[in-house]
């Protein structure tokens, strides 16, 4: 005999519906602010013919992509769960990493090929309009990283570290115009955009693959699913658990499943009781949402090793 149950540990539903809103608003101030930015930026790059720039304005061009993803991922992925998505569509944030990635990895490959050759035959670069630029830069990019500093979700916070880097892409603009200003080294601007570019495929690439494992419904690694399964069996009245399985739907609501092994035939009074205390358990976990199947010691599991 076998009892599932599935539980939702959220909870405070308005609460986070405020911060769902905030979030939304918030990206999409950083979105136009971005975005405004990038066009100038591109205008300002040709305009210096500053290879740095037009590497940064590529960068400014994928994070406003990535923005309005963000931005239209994030509405969407709040929406409830239906007979299309039975989970909801808290998955679909993750596109928007994945798209903006392929697009800053190609971009990114691009802008370096272009400044290889600018390296072996340096070309001048308009100084003043580069540090012009990197002012408007900084302060452009630096007004939307401290809209966003405060964010509680996840896209906030990846959202955040991209104009981060933003703005420290800009004081080594900066800089690199401050020098070329006073001594005439061109070359410094082809390999300030070489650095940006391996800079960006680095990170890229970190965000690309954690994404696809969550995407492959890999197991958490901010979550320890050994330390889980011996909580819960250790608890009362649990002999045994098996068949367990952790993913992620978006890097930050945890599912659950899990057969949890009883003495015999217990009340259903008693099995709310188990629970409970595995709910307690779960919660503390980072656990959002668990299904657990309860089964008696002498009970046949087809699944117990339908994994091995």
């Amino acid at each position: 005999m076998s009892f599932v149950i599935c539980t939702s540990m959220a909870h405070n539903h308005s609460h986070h519906s405020h911060h769902h809103h905030d979030a939304s608003s918030n990206i999409k101030v950083a979105f136009f602010l971005n975005l405004g930015f990038t066009i100038i930026e591109i205008i300002g790059g040709l305009y210096t013919n500053s290879l740095a720039i037009m590497s940064d304005a590529l960068h400014d061009l994928g994070d406003s992509l990535s923005l309005g993803l963000a931005w239209y991922f994030e509405k969407l992925s709040h929406k409830k769960r239906d007979h299309k998505f039975s989970y909801g569509y808290k998955r679909f944030s993750l596109l928007g990493a994945i798209i903006n990635s392929i697009i800053l990895i190609v971009g990114s490959i691009f802008i370096i090929n272009a400044a290889i050759p600018r390296i072996i035959s340096p070309e001048e670069t308009n100084a003043q309009g580069m540090i012009i630029l990197a002012i408007f830069g900084i302060i452009v990019n630096g007004a939307a990283v401290l809209r966003l500093k405060k964010g509680e979700t996840l896209n906030e916070k990846v959202v955040s570290m991209h104009l981060l880097e933003d703005v420290l892409g800009w004081v080594a603009v900066l800089i690199a115009g401050v020098v070329m200003l006073f001594a005439d080294v061109p070359i410094l601007d082809p390999i300030l955009s070489v650095m940006i570019g391996l800079y960006i495929l680095f990170n890229v690439f970190k965000n690309l693959k954690e994404s696809l494992k969550i995407i492959l419904q890999g197991t958490p690694e901010t979550i320890d699913l050994q330390k889980i399964e011996n909580k819960i069996a250790s608890l009362n009245n649990v002999l045994e658990i098996h068949d367990t399985h952790l993913w992620s739907m978006d890097g930050q609501y945890n599912v659950l499943t899990i057969h949890v092994v009883i003495e015999g035939n217990e009340s259903l009074i008693k099995l709310a009781q188990i629970k409970t205390r595995i709910k307690q358990v779960l919660k503390g976990e980072h656990i959002n949402h668990a299904t657990i199947e309860f089964e008696t010691k002498d009970e046949h599991c087809e699944l117990e090793e339908c994994c091995e």
